[in-house]
This record gives C-alpha cells, sequence and structure tokens, in this order.
C-alpha cells in the first residue's frame, strides 16, 4: 500500500505541567515570590507598586467589590482605558470570584447599552471621560433612571440587573460610589472574609466575559475560565523567557485579550514588571517609557510599531534595554518585522496568533526561531496545544501544506458563548475543537501559516470587525435600502472598512451625511472611511452576494492595487 501522506496535526507537549489553580491564589504566591519587587508602574498616573503593595490595593478592592453585595459569579463590568484601577480590578475580581465583563473604551451607547443588557451586568466601573469619549453621559443615555437613585440601588427597566456603579475618576454623580468610597467601604470587611470566599473558587470557575465582534451582526460574549487564561498567559511568557526580572512596556489596551491575558497575566505569573505608558497608544509616550523604565520587552499590533518607527523622533529614544515582545492582532509587514528586530533591539520578538474564544494564543514563535521563521509563519502550536488543518467542506484533516481551516483543543478554549448555546455549538464541535474560522496550512516542522479567512472578518489595526454588525447597523439609517461591508487593504491599519450603499428611492444621502450617523452610535473604527452608492451588487445566480468581486472592485477603483500585494508575515 502507498504510504500516507503526513497529516496537518500537531500536538505540543511540554516538561511543564498546566497550573491547577486559580488566579487570585497564583497572585498570592508571586506576591510572597517577589514582595518587593515592582509589580505595576503607571508612567502617566505616577503610580508604582511592589507585589507587596499592589496586594493591599488588590484585597482591598476585592472587599470593596464584596462589600457592594457583589458574590461568586456575579457579573461585573469596567469600562476604561489603561489605568492602573483597571489592572487592579483585574485581580480583585479574580480573587472575589466575580466575573469581569471586558467593555471596549471605543464603544458608544448603542454598543454599551447591548453588553449591559446581553451579560446582565450587576454592577459597572467607569473613568468619567477620556479625550471626546464622555462615558458619563453616554451611560446617563442609556440608563436615564439611575440619575436621583442612592448609591447602589439602581433600579432601572431596561438594565434590570444593574444596581450600582463606580467612578475610577472624575466628577461623581448622586448614584455612584467614587474608587476611594469603595476601596474604604472595603476595609470594613475582615481580610478573612476575602480569604474564605476565595479558598470556596475553582480554576475551572468562569472569570471573565470578553465581547467579540459576531457574524450574525451582534457581539458574542466569550466566557473564560481562570484555567483558559491563567494558563495561557503564563506559557505566552514561557515563550518570551520572562522572568521577574523583565518590565514589558505595555501599549495595547486592556479591554482586549493582548493587553489583559498576553501582557498583564504573562507578567504576573513570572513575577515580572507591568509598565503602562499612556492611558491609549502614543508613540512617544511608548518610546520615553521604554527608555525611562529600562523596559526589556513591548508588545504592540503592527501599526503600533509603524508609528514608532516612523516617527521623526524615533533615533532620539535609547532601545538598548529591548529583549523581546510580541507582535499580534494582524498580518505584519515583514519589512517592519525586520526593522522591529534590528532598529528597536528586539532580537527575540516574536508573533503571536489566536482569537478571544482561545484566551488568546494558540501559536507562537519562539525568541530562538530564526527571523525568516518569525516573518513568515505565526510559530507552532503553543504547550499543551492541538491543532489540526481540515477541509472546510468535510472536516477532514488534509494533508500537510494543503490550505484548511485551524481548528484547536485543549485548556485555552473557551467555556462557551455567554447564552448563546446556539453559537457555541456553531464554533465548538461535539470533540471539543475550536474551528477558528481561519484559513492556514501546517508545514513538516509543525509551523502554521496563515492564508486567510474563512469568514469576512475585517481586521483594521489589530480590532476584529464582522462586516454584518456594521452592515446592521447601517440597515438602521431610514434612507438605506442595502448595505455590505468588506475590507478593502490600507498600508497604515492593514485593512480598512469599505461600505456598498444602497439607497430607497426617492433619497438623497451623501458619504457625510452616513459617517455623521455613524458617530457616537458605533465605535469610531467601525466607521467606513470608504462609501460607494451602488444600485446593485455583484451576485451569483443563486442570489448570494460575491463579496471577493466587490473587494477587487473598490481595491482597483481607489487605486489600492500596490498596497494589496505588499508582502505580510
Amino acid at each position: 500500500m502507498p504510504k500516507r501522506k503526513s497529516q496537518s496535526y500537531t500536538f505540543m507537549g511540554s516538561e511543564k505541567p498546566l497550573i491547577g489553580m486559580t488566579i487570585g491564589d497564583m497572585f498570592d504566591d508571586i506576591v510572597e515570590q517577589f514582595p518587593d519587587r515592582e509589580a505595576l508602574v503607571s508612567e502617566h498616573q505616577g503610580v508604582r507598586y511592589t507585589w507587596r503593595e499592589l496586594q493591599r490595593q488588590v484585597n482591598r478592592a476585592a472587599k470593596g467589590l464584596l462589600s457592594l453585595g457583589y458574590k461568586k459569579g456575579d457579573r461585573v463590568a469596567i469600562w476604561a482605558t489603561n489605568v492602573a484601577e483597571w489592572v487592579i480590578t483585574q485581580w480583585a475580581t479574580a480573587k472575589a470570584g466575580i466575573v469581569m465583563i471586558n467593555i471596549n473604551p471605543a464603544y458608544r451607547t448603542h454598543e454599551l447599552e447591548y453588553v449591559l443588557k446581553q451579560a446582565e451586568v450587576q454592577g459597572l466601573l467607569l473613568i468619567e471621560s477620556f479625550k471626546t469619549s464622555d462615558y458619563v453621559k453616554m451611560f446617563n443615555e442609556v440608563c436615564p433612571e439611575a440619575k436621583g437613585s442612592p448609591p447602589g440601588r439602581i433600579n432601572s427597566e431596561n438594565l434590570p440587573f444593574l444596581k450600582s456603579v463606580v467612578l475610577i475618576r472624575g466628577n461623581k454623580q448622586d448614584y455612584m460610589y467614587t474608587w476611594d468610597e469603595m476601596l474604604k467601604l472595603g476595609d470594613e470587611i475582615p481580610d478573612a472574609a476575602l480569604c474564605t470566599v476565595q479558598q470556596t473558587l475553582s480554576f475551572d470557575d468562569p472569570i471573565n466575559i470578553q465581547y467579540t465582534s459576531g457574524t450574525t451582526g451582534f457581539p458574542k460574549g466569550v466566557v473564560l475560565t481562570h484555567h483558559n487564561i491563567l494558563n495561557n498567559g503564563y506559557f505566552i511568557g514561557e515563550c518570551m523567557k520572562f522572568s521577574e526580572k523583565d518590565r514589558l512596556c505595555i501599549p495595547v489596551p486592556f479591554y482586549h485579550c493582548f493587553g489583559m491575558v498576553l501582557s498583564n497575566l504573562a507578567c504576573m505569573t513570572h513575577g515580572a514588571t507591568m509598565v503602562l505608558p499612556s492611558e491609549y497608544f502614543d508613540p512617544v509616550a511608548v518610546m520615553t517609557t521604554i527608555e525611562k523604565e529600562k523596559c526589556t520587552a513591548v508588545h504592540g499590533v503592527p501599526t503600533m510599531f509603524i508609528a514608532e518607527l516612523e516617527h521623526p523622533l524615533f533615533s532620539k529614544f535609547d532601545f538598548s534595554s529591548l529583549r523581546t515582545g510580541i507582535m499580534a492582532g494582524s498580518p505584519c509587514p515583514i519589512e517592519y518585522m525586520k526593522k522591529v528586530n534590528t532598529l528597536m533591539n528586539m532580537t527575540e520578538v516574536v508573533i503571536t496568533y489566536g482569537q478571544t474564544e482561545s484566551s488568546p494564543g494558540l501559536t507562537m514563535s519562539t525568541t530562538t526561531d530564526s527571523i525568516e521563521k518569525r516573518v513568515s509563519t505565526v510559530g507552532r502550536a503553543m504547550p499543551h496545544t492541538e491543532l489540526k488543518i481540515v477541509d472546510p467542506k468535510t472536516g477532514d484533516i488534509v494533508p500537510r501544506g494543503v490550505p484548511g481551516e485551524i481548528c484547536a483543543r485543549g485548556y485555552m478554549i473557551m467555556d462557551g458563548y455567554y447564552k448563546n448555546p446556539d453559537a457555541t455549538n456553531l464554533a465548538i464541535d461535539a470533540q471539543g475543537w475550536l474551528h477558528t474560522g481561519d484559513l492556514g496550512t501546517l508545514d513538516e516542522e509543525g509551523y502554521c501559516k496563515i492564508t486567510g479567512r474563512i469568514k469576512d472578518m475585517v481586521i483594521r489595526g489589530g480590532e476584529n470587525i464582522y462586516p454584518r454588525e456594521v452592515e446592521e447597523f447601517l440597515y438602521t439609517h431610514p434612507g438605506i435600502s442595502d448595505a455590505q461591508v468588506i475590507g478593502v487593504p490600507d498600508m497604515k491599519y492593514g485593512e480598512e472598512l469599505c461600505a456598498w450603499v444602497k439607497l430607497k428611492n426617492g433619497e438623497k444621502i451623501s458619504e457625510a451625511d452616513i459617517k455623521e450617523f455613524c458617530k457616537g452610535q458605533i465605535a469610531h473604527y467601525k466607521i467606513p472611511r470608504y462609501i460607494k452608492f451602488v444600485d446593485e451588487f455583484p451576485m451569483t445566480i443563486s442570489g448570494k452576494i460575491q463579496k471577493y468581486k466587490m473587494r477587487e472592485i473598490s481595491t482597483r477603483e481607489l487605486g489600492l492595487e500596490d498596497v494589496a500585494r505588499i508582502k505580510t508575515a
């Protein structure tokens, strides 16, 4: 019989076992190992905590949440930029067994209301504002009943689960607690009470819900456990050879798995220092902080690294302390990967691939992989991870080197989508395999390369956008008959949104009118950059819209052919 071709299946074992602990217990263990080493530096806030000092703040916040009446399994959301209080809340909710809901700071009223309702949020922590975003004003629009309510006693028909709001910073409204008030309430609860709660927790308990845009037009809440994200963060840190001597500059947002897991949890599990350069990405703040704090690592999506490398002040900064970091979130132009490797002294920079549903890391290059492997692949399966490439139509495993859908199985796979069993069953099959919707290949050495996407998701500067969600919103415009959204190539962000819009008979609406309609209702990165008015869409004989043809036409009409030809890793 002829020898069967090698199949696209791999399992990455490890000499290091999975961690069978809760996040809170691991945090306390790290504090005992490195009590006097710096844990958290928020450069823009002028805040510095050692691990012992951070533990005191975390315990106060955890007890504060308990004093507000929250208990294991309750859901508390945080809507804030990269501030020290976000990190404290991450560990405090984990210690108290409270499920933390991450809310994107770019969200507007439409998205905020959806998440608060769908996740049945009982408590909200938020900052007053940042730049042009007035979070308190938006919350008041979504929950007008809050005004006039005593703190902790909000009673809203629209948001029946919500009871309290804690203001991290800003001007307090009558219905709010301030962050300091919450901490002082926590001081009235004995440490033993928190310890008792912590001892009741299991590492399989859900501890976090992150929202990812859905193909059905509505975001889905990815439920992640202690076991999911603690281990993923740990092995991410292992791949970067992290230790308590490392100092990670974190410009990526905390609300996303990148900041929360690949950054914060990678640091915590190794006793490394979390360094926050600014609330939101600022290339000068990043470069200043790397030099001042002697950071050994920095994370970012490709657009962030490009902004740093191309900044006129780039040559003024000292990057000699850097060693490693992660570039992830969207395809990386090979030339920039090489520049990061050399000009930023990040000789051990790595690439990670994954998605929120997998906590997020599935594959990762190593610090010892050749630069060729690090720019042409997304590495190999992470420890304790199974990967296979299957024919999307038949589900059969394909031979090595043949493209197919990337599927993964292991400790990192989500608990499911919150209160959405149908979507969960579509994503995770009966054998426990997560179907990523991404197309890729597996070579003979086990390196994975992304070749495309089954889903029509657009990745704009590291932000995952599902066109259907934007289309559903555009349908609410009274003058729009139909809308189809695609991604087109973009030099800065990798991809940008282009909306093909069909107007109702007799309607006269401009491109500016549509963009204005979107402002304040959906996140700025979901607002289409390009709008093309059409009378019809390219379709198959059976009536299915051919988005690949739309992309080809738009790329040509917008003069983006050269951008489309840029090679990415």
